[in-house]
């Protein structure tokens, strides 16, 4: 079904397709999280069983981004990005129709799934398909169009939850998603890592949805459980064991899943974890907002959710920003900017008690924060050669959901710890103040290590001026002037290569 078209329809399309799939991603994401009353009161469990509808998605979709990503370069990113959506879409129709709690977990988890494939997939079609001219502004112009489900979510799952029910967040999902890949299944051109042959590391995957699985499950329940029971510890100990053994079949293996010389990439190494704290940050921040708005303030989740309008709507507005902001300055020096916003940002908002100033500061956090995790999947393609773009996308996206849900647990912990000796509002100023200077302090070392990079010759300098032809000749992977990456492939293989100065 794919139509004839020119260049310029294909890419128009790719986008259109790959950005309201990321849409509908993040639509539903941040919706669910003000519906987990709703869902609570109307199958008749507890709150505490509800939160599995969140635990779970995220579960699925930690352990699959590399998988996600790794298939789409190997066996073709058009048909990852088309089976990924359309099991999105079937997830959607099974949460919206779950009689009971039980089936809506399993179909969330089909969401996410289906969600572990489309991000990084959708990352490296938008890579493969734009020319690199114009690649960064529009991976920029398609997590602005995705944050705009990220600002919409609050509201939408707050005014539907109040209206006609939780459901109807999944029904929206089904015209949407399907549009999408009706779109995609016209438009969207098939790329691949031409150099690896259509062979999957099947004790890798296994080995890495283990070790994710047991370390989140373990993370989100470990409160639950009790951090000291058997129990928790067990499922860490499941989670360092299978993780080890995952490296070293990643080591030994001809075709492995994650090639471990992509950490070697400094500048790939930087972007990552100056994204992965940014993401941290942005899912307390969120968390803890929830809460003070709600228990605090008392807003209902219809009100809670039009507070954070200010804020999303300029998460929305940071992907195009990071995009122009490429334009000037190196991917890692947007990336520690990004953490120099968020983390004063946070430190400022625990001072903040007045609605006239909380809400601007609020929206000063979501310019940061957005920016820094929303930049990074940018910045990554910048940073490493096209043909292995999914990979590296689906390690970013790894280490965002993984440590995020880490944050979140690490935050719910220290709440239960601090609130018996002070107030809650006391608990939540004292988290973002240290999260604030943990963000803002990473910035500053991201500059440290870029600046001693230049020095060594390893990186080029911080101005966007050093002409084509002084650029170092010694970067790996370079792709050869005038080839596209659709179907070309860098010269060295296997090397996580830098192609555009980082």
């Amino acid at each position: 079904m794919r139509a004839e078209s020119s260049p310029a329809a294909r890419r128009k399309g790719a986008f259109v397709a790959v950005a309201l799939a990321l849409f509908c991603i993040q639509l539903d994401f941040f919706a669910l999280n003000l519906a987990l009353p709703g869902i609570s009161a109307e199958l008749g469990v507890t709150v505490s069983a509800a939160q599995w509808t969140l635990s779970a998605y995220m579960l699925a979709i930690g352990c699959f981004f590399i998988i996600g990503g790794r298939v789409g370069d190997v066996f073709g990113r058009r048909g990852a990005l088309l089976a990924g959506t359309a099991l999105f879409a079937a997830g959607s129709v099974g949460c919206a129709l779950a009689p009971g709690l039980g089936l809506l977990v399993a179909a969330r988890i089909a969401q996410g799934v289906g969600a572990a494939f489309v991000f990084p997939v959708s990352v490296s079609v938008i890579t493969n398909t734009f020319p690199e001219q114009t690649r960064a502004r529009a991976l920029g112009a398609v997590f602005g169009v995705a944050n705009i489900g990220t600002a919409l979510g609050p509201f939408v799952g707050g005014g539907f939850t109040e209206g006609p029910g939780w459901r109807w967040i999944f029904w929206l999902m089904v015209p949407l998603t399907l549009l999408s890949l009706l779109i995609a299944l016209v438009y969207v051109p098939d790329s691949r890592d031409t150099s690896a042959p259509r062979e999957l590391d099947l004790l890798g995957c296994a080995l890495i949805v283990c070790s994710l699985a047991a370390l989140t499950l373990a993370v989100e329940r470990g409160d639950a459980w009790g951090w000291e029971s058997a129990r928790t510890l067990g499922t860490f100990a499941v989670a360092v064991v299978a993780g080890g053994l995952f490296l070293v079949r990643e080591r030994r293996a001809r075709h492995p899943l994650v090639d471990l010389r992509l950490f070697r990439n400094v500048p790939y190494v930087l972007v990552t974890g100056m994204g992965s704290l940014t993401n941290m940050g942005y899912g307390v921040t969120v968390f803890l907002a929830t809460l003070y708005l709600q228990d605090v303030r008392g807003l209902s989740p219809l009100l809670a959710g039009t507070v954070f309008l200010a804020p999303a709507l300029l998460v929305a507005l940071s992907g195009p920003l990071g995009a122009r902001l490429a334009r000037h300055m190196r991917a890692t020096a947007v990336m520690a900017l990004a953490g120099a916003v968020a983390g004063t940002g946070m430190f400022a908002l625990a001072g903040v008690s007045a609605w006239w100033l909380y809400v601007p500061v609020f929206a000063w956090c979501g310019l940061g924060l957005g920016l820094g995790w929303t930049f990074s999947s940018v910045a990554t393609q910048q940073v490493v050669a096209p043909a292995r773009g999914g990979e590296a996308s689906g390690v970013l996206l790894t280490f965002l959901v993984t440590l995020g849900a880490i944050a979140l647990a690490g935050t719910a912990a220290a709440i239960s710890a601090m609130t018996p000796q002070r107030p809650p509002e006391e608990a939540y100023d004292v988290i973002l103040r240290v999260g604030g200077a943990v963000i803002a302090a990473a910035a500053v070392a991201v500059m440290a290590v870029r600046h001693r990079l230049v020095r060594r010759g390893r990186v080029p300098p911080l101005s966007m001026r050093t002409p084509p032809g002084a650029r170092r000749s010694g970067r790996i992977g370079k792709p050869h002037r005038g080839s596209t990456s659709r179907t070309s492939n860098p010269p060295r293989v296997r090397g996580p290569a830098v192609t555009d100065p980082p």
